[in-house]
């Protein structure tokens, strides 16, 4: 059995590297999302708009540096520690500028230093033998998965978070309250919107069913939210929702009192054709939102607003079409029966601490979080520079209008000090060198958000769906314990994929076909 164990350990790190993880998701950072978030960045419009920039293929290249007399070197980690440099790849980018219709030829244009993780496809370590190694100053065990900046080691620590684009259900208070919520926090392109959909029952006469997300200030009723999505009649919203009498009846309860906030008559209504009454009540449920989002503006532009809102900022996973708000209906009455099966104990709420309920963001995923926003600032700025340089008669050139600069101290300076996108500190921390297992230890770490002045107890306890993935010693003593984790030895993190190459796969395997067959 021994034998055989270590047989296992064996044939695991033959295959695998310690970091990993960290280095497979810096190169998919590298090589797919930068040029993604490249892709999908609003183009530059100047105000005039005769003028706007085109973006293409970027360009990276491997670390070297300029020295005093002019001449280029390449640099490689040992000298990059030595010198106090930062172990950089240069990045080019491909920029046309259009003049109304007319595209000049594209340029490329230097637009920054992007910090290079050791050991990853661009750095100039990747695939070195043993030998090799040592002849360029580097330890030949030493496992890469950091970076070098102002000749400090960095390691960017593993982030956990609940799972996104997920409902979790939880009860608020005692069972007996009567009081539960569903969260989702939906992610789309960087941008996070928390979606809360509460159940509480009212101490007056009162609406049970309350949902809160972006850009709307404090929390409206679901049923006026469903309204504004396409689910204009009673009956559309009570049977999308359930099929049980108790939850039909709740759901009555609170088109009647959500139907008081629109003042309406019941004599308009009774005059209305169905579909007059359907169109008459979404137009109603789209003021109301607007009448919270645009207060005191006129009603063209508060229902524009109220429309914009809910495309953009209410589950953006879903979509930011208008054609989509039907689905974002359908998932928000799936989420409110899921919701009521809690109230009536014929669900259990979720177990935030399950492992299933859980992500882990690696070094790519935080990199991509950093670089987008790094990216936007340096659109900005050229947007700026071009705008300037048009005010002041001249012709506007792209290689001029780009500072590379904005690009590059945004990058560094958040790696250097761990200062991170979204307020979060201590993201990146300097690696530590007090011995190699110390070494080790501190690029498998995983860290939880939680704020460590709580107690949080079912947080810091050992849960058993952490067998085999988290290791059930190592974790510090005091504040810390519990909340500052480490893989186990034998993990690999597994990487999500689009749903989009999901559900084609499952369509070009014929499943669907074959269910629609066994159906019929």
């Amino acid at each position: 059995m021994k034998k055989s164990a270590w047989g296992l350990v064996d044939a695991f790190f033959n295959q695998y590297n310690l970091v990993d993880h960290h280095i497979k998701s810096y190169n998919d950072f590298v090589n797919n999302r930068i040029q993604d978030i490249i892709d999908i960045t609003e183009p530059i419009v100047l105000e005039q708009g005769e003028y706007s920039v085109k973006t293409g293929k970027l360009e990276i290249r491997k670390p070297f540096t300029k020295e005093a007399d002019g001449s280029k070197s390449m640099v490689y980690p040992t000298e990059a520690r030595l010198r106090n440099l930062t172990y950089s790849a240069h990045m080019y980018l491909d920029m046309a500028l259009i003049k109304g219709d007319e595209e000049q030829p594209p340029e490329k244009v230097y637009i920054g230093e992007l910090p290079l993780m050791l050991k990853s496809d661009i750095c100039h370590l990747n695939g070195l033998s043993e030998r090799e190694l040592i002849a360029k100053g580097e330890d030949p065990q030493d496992p890469g998965g950091y970076f070098i900046v102002n000749g400090s080691e960095r390691a960017i620590v593993t982030m956990e978070e609940i799972a996104p684009n997920k409902i979790i259900l939880e009860r608020i208070g005692e069972v007996e309250d009567r009081r539960a919520r569903a969260i989702v926090t939906s992610i789309k392109s960087g941008f996070r919107a928390r979606i809360t959909l509460e159940y509480r029952k009212p101490r007056k006469k009162g609406v049970f069913l309350r949902i809160s997300f972006p850009y709307v200030p404090g929390e409206i009723p679901l049923v006026v939210l469903l309204r504004a999505l396409g689910m204009g009649t009673d009956e559309e919203i009570v049977t999308s929702v359930s099929d049980e009498k108790d939850m039909q009846f709740l759901l009555i309860d609170d088109i009647e009192t959500s139907n008081q906030a629109f003042n309406i008559e019941p004599k308009e209504l009774e005059e209305m054709t169905l579909k007059e009454r359907r169109d008459y009540f979404i137009h109603k449920a789209v003021k109301y939102i607007g009448n919270r989002v645009a207060k005191g503006m006129t009603e063209e532009y508060r229902i524009k607003r109220a429309e914009d809102v809910i495309d953009r900022y209410l589950l953006p996973h879903i979509g930011v079409e208008p054609e989509k708000r039907e689905e974002k209906a359908i998932y928000l009455a799936e989420m409110t029966e899921m919701l009521l099966q809690v109230i009536f104990e014929v669900r259990e709420p979720h177990d935030k601490d399950h492992y299933t309920n859980k992500r882990l963001r690696v070094s790519g995923d935080l990199m991509e979080d950093l670089f987008r926003v790094a990216f936007t600032s340096l659109t900005r700025d050229m947007t700026y520079q071009l705008e300037r340089s048009l005010a002041r008669g001249k012709e506007p050139s792209v290689k001029q209008a780009v500072r590379s600069d904005v690009l590059t101290e945004n990058i560094k300076h958040a790696i250097a000090t761990g200062n991170w996108v979204g307020g979060r500190a201590g993201v990146s921390q300097l690696l530590d060198r007090t011995s190699y297992m110390g070494t080790l230890s501190h690029l498998r770490r995983v860290v939880s958000p939680l704020s460590r002045s709580q107690p949080h107890f079912e947080a810091r306890d050992l849960h058993p769906t952490q067998f085999g993935k988290i290791c059930p010693n190592e974790t510090p003593e005091g504040p810390n314990c519990g909340l500052v984790k480490n893989l186990a030895l034998l993990v690999k993190i597994s990487e999500g994929s689009e749903p989009q190459e999901i559900e084609d796969l499952i369509k070009k395997m014929g499943v669907l076909d074959s269910l629609v067959e066994a159906k019929s």
